[in-house]
């Protein structure tokens, strides 16, 4: 396995990262997104929420200021598509994806495309339709349907790194705690599975499709 450094001390790393729901970017990747603030790279990140009406604006705004403290440069796209109805708003969707066109970022995250939700199937679509010279890595997050796969891209977390994420989402997001998946063991027995496969303790998993090597 051969480790690569896209957050290096110092130098700048420009993220996207699309959820299609105000928790989503924090389940699939926060501990990621932690590591590359807390490693002295300038992280510059551009925080996009497709649906996020009403008070779950509120809540994405505050999750994002707890997660990207400590970011060079943060900027929030939010819209406030239905959940659960995205594939019937597609072309509304998808101008709304298109409207991030404009950004240049280092890394694209987004939902991985076998994701069993409806609207994370379709916010992967339209970021590959988007963003298709850019390196894109696709994060997972547990629920009922039992869509986890096989990832390939790793990031290692830290004890405390992997404890303050579970601290952050419990916090924000007191909306989901009545789900049966939401807890504490979920995320840190996931994140336990994924560092088993790359050798660490703990580690959040991602699916690169297409990586152009010099």
């Amino acid at each position: 396995m051969l480790p690569l450094a896209l957050a290096q001390p110092g130098k700048t790393l420009s993220v996207l990262a699309i959820g299609a729901h105000s928790d989503d970017i924090e389940i699939g990747a926060g501990g990621t997104i932690l590591t590359w603030i807390e490693s002295g790279a300038k992280v510059e990140i551009d925080w996009c929420v497709a649906s996020a009406p009403g008070g779950r604006a509120d809540e994405a705004r505050a999750s994002a200021g707890d997660f990207l403290s400590g970011a060079a440069r943060v900027s929030m796209h939010l819209a406030d598509f239905r959940d659960g109805y995205m594939p019937a708003e597609r072309s509304a969707v998808k101008d709304w994806v298109e409207s991030l066109k404009s950004l240049k970022p280092d890394v694209v995250l987004t939902h991985q495309r076998n994701d069993a939700h409806q609207d994370h199937r379709l916010i992967n679509e339209l970021t590959w339709n988007t963003f298709r010279d850019h390196l894109i890595l696709e994060y997972e997050i547990p629920k009922w349907d039992g869509d986890l796969g096989q990832p390939n891209t790793y990031v290692e977390l830290s004890e405390e790194t992997l404890a303050r994420k579970i601290e952050l989402l419990m916090k924000h997001f007191g909306s989901q705690r009545s789900k049966a998946w939401f807890d504490d063991e979920t995320f840190r027995g996931l994140a336990r599975l994924r560092g088993v496969e790359c050798r660490a303790r703990y580690a959040e998993a991602f699916y690169a499709r297409k990586v152009l090597l010099k």
